[in-house]
């Protein structure tokens, strides 16, 4: 029995074949999805807004937290889009997972995708929820097969696929207000020669409430609300790996347990008192393109998702780009 290191990858035999699977899957959903207008993104289409922020790293951080863009203090200007997961332009009422994600610019240093080595961008997705839907590339290839499928296709996979079943239920949530959730990126990443888990955690006073009787895009009217009265702040942490076993690298549907590892703020997440509503930055948001491989060597995305997230967000990308006659480019300032 072989004994799992810390930050320790395993591919399984099979994934490659599964996450092409996933990606063509993928491309004909979004296909069917948008008969007409623009092609949306698979995952996350609806955007409550994309933001201004200002990512401050913390100073006199500990030895073992300073590194890659957390080496020294200093502040990056920003790009946060807010979102819904589901792969439909959805009524914000329904129970959902919402997404944050985060585009740090003027971050040096050559990134790990070859095609983008040498941007000057760095990307951290999180979400609503602390565990993936499901354990690897195989179980979530078959997911979206059932997704797409009958009912009786959607039953079978449920039937025998618990676990699936209950991370989704406890992650569809309805929330107040996208600015006051707390995010976590369910799968890790490398940090230094450690493995690491983020989390974005919100500073509120006063939470705010669902309205009784809410729009269909209350979630937007809630954010403009809160950053025409002020700013909004996030601590941004990270969970260390300290058990290779019960925090594996290779099952994000697995929790890792803050009370056994506590997530420790290295950064502050401060977006700006802001108007964000023009049709120019709305067109800007749905162009901007995010993945967690867009990033410098020392905060290498892990694990099986991941692998898959490398290949499938880059020809969904490429594909809605090109659909779309929009230029795909990397922000380089606050200008849109």
């Amino acid at each position: 029995m072989s004994i799992l290191k810390l930050a320790q990858e395993t591919i399984p035999q099979g994934e490659a074949q599964y996450t092409e699977d996933l990606s063509a899957r993928l491309k004909a959903k979004i296909i069917q999805d948008n008969p007409t207008g623009i092609m949306r993104r698979d995952a996350h289409p609806k955007m409550h807004g994309v933001v201004k922020a200002e990512f401050i790293i913390e100073p006199n951080l500990a030895p073992e937290l300073r590194v890659g863009v957390f080496k020294e203090p200093k502040i990056y200007r920003a790009w946060v889009r807010f979102s819904n997961q589901d792969g439909s332009i959805r009524p914000d009422t329904g129970g959902d997972i919402r997404g944050m994600a985060i585009k740090l610019m003027g971050v040096p240093g050559e990134k790990i995708l070859d095609q983008e080595k040498n941007e000057q961008t760095h990307d951290f997705i999180v979400i609503s929820t602390n565990v993936f839907v499901t354990k690897d590339v195989e179980e979530f290839d078959d997911l979206i097969k059932s997704f797409t499928g009958n009912i009786f296709a959607k039953i079978g996979f449920f039937l025998t696929h618990w676990r699936v079943g209950w991370n989704l239920y406890k992650s569809m949530i309805q929330f107040a207000n996208p600015l006051q959730i707390r995010y976590f990126s369910t799968t890790p990443y490398l940090f230094g020669s450690n493995a690491v888990k983020y989390s974005a955690i919100p500073h509120v006073k006063t939470p705010d409430r669902i309205p009784d009787n809410p729009s269909d895009d209350y979630l937007r009217l809630a954010m403009m609300e809160q950053l025409k009265e002020g700013e909004a702040l996030f601590d941004f942490a990270v969970q260390l790996q300290t058990d290779a076993e019960t925090m594996p690298i290779e099952d994000p549907g697995q929790e890792w347990k803050e009370s056994v590892s506590p997530f420790r703020k290295v950064a502050t997440i401060k977006i700006l008192q802001q108007e964000f509503n023009s049709d120019a930055q709305k067109e800007f948001g749905e162009n901007l393109s995010f993945s967690p491989w867009h990033a410098l060597p020392e905060h290498r995305p892990l694990g099986g998702i991941n692998r898959a997230r490398k290949v499938v967000y880059r020809a969904i990308s490429m594909f809605r780009h090109e659909y779309n006659h929009a230029v795909r480019k990397e922000p380089d300032s606050w200008e849109i």
